[in-house]
């Protein structure tokens, strides 16, 4: 898709001093170019905090609005969240719609929702932010934006307060009805991690900024020790390509086996709605064995991706569970790979020798509690022998007169389970 099909946009930000102002804006500008804009233009002022009518000053306000003219945008997309009254005033002297941070990350994860789960998610917290905003017109044109119907209403122009309440009351049942609707989708979801756990599998999670590459280092695993090829997970070069959380099994060539989940991209400023909404999503993290942080070691920026990463699971409630630190995209710099320090890597997705040596450090850790044992298995216990066989990473195997003889590496439950078999100890 050329510029020329884009929607053209300017971003405004205002410089308080508090965080990495030039981080925050060049992500604002991912973030417009995943929802199909085009930046022509930025504009930014150094305040100590926004004006509270309009979030620029005066000035500031009418050069935006001279902006917008000579450059022909269509929208202005702020990079902070604004207040109802803010986005109604400058869209009074703009003349344009004016969209926020929180509106624009609601827009792309809307376009990118793809399983009901996913889809339920994202109207919950469209549906929560809309609220305190009945009385502005940002509603219609945030639907327009997704693709979405709002229904009941949402924005009527000229509309009193009782039609106001009224509104609210039928936002308000819509966001109890998919509420309602996700707990049915929660409880499938956990029959189905309950399965997986029965298996008793180490859970390994890919984690990350969106676009660090852990889908592109997924599938490269998957390649390898995939259970089906055909179960590749989508990659595309933009932020939040996709939403929905992927699990494949991995087994190695010993028989050891894992499950492997790749995770939701974090985003700096990511709105609290969909923090909340999205933690079941994030469960897999939140319960894994191991996170692997991904990281895009060729971007400048990559200090403050991680710390929104430390951040965001913090807020999701993740636990300080055992991590380690996959510094990605190496061939992009000049930086030797792949190379390791401790639970630190670098290494390149597409270098066959860096999957190496990301596999042998998982395996390191995930492994670690394995147990070597000789098991005389009866004949007649021949379920035992088959299941060694295919969950065991079996060393040799010999056939005597009073049963099979296994010498297995195996987990510690599993040893436990067949301790009665166990010839050596």
């Amino acid at each position: 898709m050329d510029n020329s099909e884009l929607v053209p946009v300017i971003n405004i930000g205002l410089n308080t001093g508090r965080y990495n102002f030039d981080y925050a804006m060049e992500e604002l500008k991912a973030l417009s170019e995943a929802n199909n804009m085009n930046v022509v233009e930025t504009t930014v002022q150094n305040l100590s905090q926004p004006v509270a009518g309009t979030y620029f000053g005066t000035g500031k306000v009418e050069e935006l609005r001279d902006i917008v003219v000579d450059t022909g945008a269509e929208i202005v997309v702020a990079n902070d969240e604004l207040t109802p009254s803010q986005i109604r005033n400058l869209e009074k002297i703009v003349k344009v719609p004016v969209m926020d941070r929180t509106g624009l990350i609601l827009a792309i994860f809307a376009n990118r929702a793809q399983s009901r789960e996913a889809k339920l998610q994202v109207q919950l917290a469209k549906l929560q932010y809309q609220m305190p905003r009945l009385h502005t017109a940002m509603n219609q044109r945030l639907d327009q934006q997704t693709g979405t119907s709002s229904g009941g209403g949402f924005t009527n122009r000229g509309a009193g307060e009782a039609q106001i309440e009224l509104n609210r009351r039928t936002v308000q049942r819509q966001i109890n009805h998919v509420r309602h609707e996700l707990k049915d989708v929660d409880k499938s979801a956990e029959v189905k991690r309950q399965q997986r756990e029965k298996i008793q599998l180490p859970n390994v999670a890919l984690i990350g900024y969106t676009n660090a590459g852990k889908s592109t280092i997924m599938n490269e695993l998957i390649k390898r020790y995939g259970m089906n090829d055909d179960k590749q997970v989508m990659v595309k070069n933009m932020l939040f390509a996709t939403l929905d959380t992927s699990v494949r099994q991995l087994q190695f060539n010993d028989s050891k086996k894992l499950l492997l989940s790749d995770t939701v991209g974090f985003v700096s400023q990511l709105p609290t709605t969909l923090v909340e909404a999205f933690k079941s999503t994030l469960y897999e993290a939140a319960n894994a064995d191991l996170l692997i942080q991904v990281v895009d070691y060729s971007s400048p920026n990559r200090i403050d991706m991680m710390s929104t990463t430390k951040k965001t699971l913090t807020e999701i409630g993740v636990p300080d569970l055992p991590m380690i630190t996959v510094y990605n995209k190496a061939d992009l710099t000049e930086n030797n790979y792949p190379s390791r320090e401790g639970d630190d890597i670098v290494v390149s997705a597409k270098d066959p020798a860096s999957i190496d040596l990301l596999v042998q450090v998982i395996r390191e850790k995930v492994f670690k509690n394995y147990v070597t044992a000789t098991f005389l298995i009866p004949f007649e216990k021949g379920d035992v022998v088959s299941y060694l066989n295919e969950h065991a990473s079996v060393k040799s195997t010999d056939y005597l007169e009073n049963g099979t003889k296994i010498e297995a590496e195996v987990t510690n439950v599993d040893y436990q389970r067949f301790e009665k078999y166990v010839l050596e100890k």
